[in-house]
Parts: structure tokens; C-alpha cells; sequence
């Protein structure tokens, strides 16, 4: 692997940040570290950067390890949430300042600041400042300094989050198609697990400190190891094995009882499918419109389900429906959170 971090901790006074974590980056892929906010993921990313110190553990390039190594050696780039440009610096001499400090000819700085602010689809601002910009334009000229030096490693630490919607979805196309074109080792934190499953190629689902499931996107949707990665991606159905038993019998087919944990069935909305049905076991509660498609709560013989159906449906508020649920819809996984305070496992 090119990025290894190995069995790091890190405490802060009593608190444990982060325990025993282990991850590996390959070349030119993206990672997410995704999880809720205070489960460890930024001040893993800050480890990395050289940012902050470990207590244990090692991080390794290409085998060599880092955690001697101050963070302006290391040779990575870094975009935060808050971009960090400098508001006296033009946008070309704010992309340009790393070169600059290196020695690099005047010449060729110009030739990589305009190359850049093609890349990043902004030739047109070379002589503004940071703050004629608006928010998408500023990160953009963020990711664009921290690749201007070839970095080995590119650390994004919730770079959109302070962005609109609209701008956040056009920016996280722009981060995507940047990275692959330059195929630069990039590792990403971030909260949304919309972002997360865009982006990466392997998503590393973080909680409490410890790295809870690491996979590819479709893993960790269609194939979650416990409760919580199921419920932290997207929208889940989650229900327990007894009501499952007696109204949908062939989903238990993959249960895997007597090994000493407790499970829980996943089902996500949109493998389910109804029908409006007099006779039906199933009550539509509410509809919502999101466009392309439309979310239904619905009280079932096995509990309150989510549905999601695609294009135009006849159901209506109050109505009966047949609900029907494959055998493959259905993902059995660890109960994580079976026995933790109601307000901790909500």
C-alpha cells in the first residue's frame, strides 16, 4: 500500500480520539473517512498532515515512516473546510505561494498557475483577490494551491460543507474529475454519506474512535456489518428477527442465528415494492415528494417501514397496500447498538 497508518491512538487529557485505528490508501485512489462529528476522523486526518502528534502507533509512505517527519516535509497537500487563502494574495499568486517559497522560476510558476486555473475551470481570475470570489470559486482556488506542488498525499478536510447545495454537488464533480485526471493519493473527511458514496472508491466508516467498516461504496450500502454503518448510510429499515419470522418468513433464510450476537434485518426503501390493495397489509401514513421520487411511511405487520418508488404511484394517504420484499433485499447485520442507552442508540 502507499498509505499505511497502523494501530494509531491518540488521547486528548481522558479522551480517547482514536483507538488503535488502522487504514491503507493504495495509489491514485480516493478514500473517505466519513462518520459523525467527534468520532475521529478529523484528528486522524490532522495525524496524517503531521498536524498533531500520535501517542502510538505509526504512519508509513511507501514504507517509510512519517511520524518524525514535520508536516511541511511531508509533501502533502491540504484543503480545509475554510479555505485558508491569503486575502492580501491575488488567486495566481495565492496558487503560485508554494512554489514560490521552493525556488521555483517565475516562468514556470505562471505556466502552472494558468494550467491549474484551467483545470479547476476559473482562468478568468487570476487577478482578483479571495474575496471577490464566492464560496465554490474560493474552494476551488483552495484544491487548486494544494495541487500546484505536486503533493504526494491530498487531505481534504470537509472542504464543501460550507457550501450551498447546488454548489456543493457541482464542486464534489469538480474534486472527482481533478483527482482522477492528476491520480493523486487523495483521502477526504467528511460527514455526508452522499459525498462519501459519490466520491470514493473506498468509504472507511468511522465511530467512537475506532474504524467501524472499510469497503467499497456498494459494501457499505447494499452489505453493512452492523446497525450503525446501515442507519450512518442513507435510509435503513431496520427490524428484528421475531416479527420478520412470522410475516415474511423466506427473508430469514441468511440469518444468522446462534452466533452469539444479536441482528437486526436491513432493508433498504427502495427494494421494497407496494401496491394499493383493500385487502393489503399495509397503512400509508404520509407521502413526500422529492422529485424523482416520492418517500412513504407506512405502518406494517412488521413495524413502521420507509418506502421510496420511482416516477408517478397511485397511493394515497390513509390507504391500504400490499407490501412485497425480495428474499435479496434483505441484509442481516450485527445489533451494535442493542444494548446502549435509549439515548445514545437513537
Amino acid at each position: 500500500m502507499y498509505l499505511t497508518v497502523r494501530n494509531a491512538t491518540k488521547t486528548f487529557g481522558a479522551f480517547k480520539a482514536l483507538d488503535n485505528v488502522s487504514i491503507e490508501i493504495d495509489r491514485r485512489e480516493f478514500v473517505c473517512l466519513l462518520g459523525p462529528s467527534g468520532c475521529g476522523k478529523t484528528t486522524l486526518l490532522r495525524l496524517i498532515a503531521g498536524l498533531t502528534e500520535l501517542n502510538s502507533g505509526e504512519i508509513l509512505l511507501e514504507g517509510t515512516a512519517l511520524s518524525n517527519l514535520p508536516a511541511r516535509k511531508r509533501g502533502f497537500g491540504i484543503v480545509f473546510q475554510s479555505y485558508s487563502l491569503f486575502p492580501n494574495m491575488t488567486v495566481a499568486e495565492n496558487i503560485g505561494y508554494g512554489q514560490k517559497i521552493r525556488g521555483t522560476p517565475r516562468s514556470e510558476i505562471s505556466r502552472r498557475v494558468a494550467e491549474l486555473l484551467e483545470l479547476v475551470k476559473l482562468p478568468q481570475v487570476a487577478g482578483k483577490f479571495p474575496g471577490q470570489l464566492s464560496g465554490g470559486q474560493q474552494q476551488r482556488i483552495a484544491l487548486a494551491r494544494a495541487i500546484a506542488v505536486d503533493p504526494r498525499v491530498l487531505l481534504l478536510d470537509e472542504p464543501l460543507s460550507a457550501l450551498d447545495a447546488k454548489v456543493r454537488a457541482e464542486l464534489r464533480d469538480e474534486i472527482r474529475h481533478v483527482q482522477r485526471s492528476l491520480g493523486i493519493p487523495t483521502l477526504m473527511v467528511t460527514h455526508d454519506q452522499e459525498e462519501a458514496l459519490a466520491l470514493a472508491d473506498k468509504i472507511i466508516c468511522m465511530n467512537h474512535g475506532v474504524v467501524v467498516q472499510a469497503g467499497t461504496p456498494e459494501d457499505l450500502y447494499h452489505r453493512p456489518a452492523t446497525r450503525f454503518v446501515a442507519d450512518f448510510m442513507g435510509i435503513s429499515n431496520l427490524v428484528s428477527a421475531a416479527p420478520i419470522r412470522r410475516e415474511y418468513p423466506d427473508l430469514m433464510a441468511k440469518w444468522p442465528g446462534g452466533s452469539g450476537t444479536e441482528h437486526v434485518a436491513c432493508i433498504r426503501p427502495e427494494q421494497i415494492s407496494l401496491t394499493p390493495a383493500a385487502n393489503g397489509n399495509a397503512t400509508v401514513r404520509s407521502i413526500s415528494f422529492l422529485g424523482n421520487l416520492r418517500r412513504l411511511e407506512v405502518d406494517s405487520a412488521i413495524g413502521p417501514l420507509v418506502v421510496e418508488t420511482h416516477g408517478y404511484n397511485s397511493c394515497h394517504e390513509g390507504e391500504r397496500v400490499n407490501l412485497s420484499i425480495p428474499p435479496e433485499a434483505c441484509t442481516w447485520v450485527a445489533d451494535d447498538m442493542a444494548h446502549q442507552p435509549a439515548e445514545t442508540a437513537a
